[in-house]
């Protein structure tokens, strides 16, 4: 199972703050997980469509999304983040 996360504008275009899903057979990278979230269609595939836009974090430290996944992680989805 993966644990997703979601932050921000995301969490409030999907209603959830966060979902457990299982890691299927195809889902070995980020991005491997965002096309099936981006499949879903609806505001799943709004979000998705350009990952560009999107920060990923893998059990809570920042990665790219080529980054690889396993069962048990924690992947986390927010904006980009800004200092000041």
């Amino acid at each position: 199972m993966l644990r997703i996360l979601y932050f921000a504008w995301l969490r409030d275009r999907l209603g959830r703050p966060g979902e457990t899903l299982p890691l299927q057979g195809q889902a070995h990278s980020v991005q491997d997980l965002i096309g099936q979230l981006r499949a879903r269609g609806g505001a799943y595939g709004e979000i998705f469509a350009k990952p560009e836009l999107i920060r990923v974090a893998v059990n809570q430290s920042f990665a790219t999304i080529d980054a690889p996944i396993a069962a048990n992680d924690e992947i986390a989805f927010f904006p980009p983040v800004t200092g000041g």
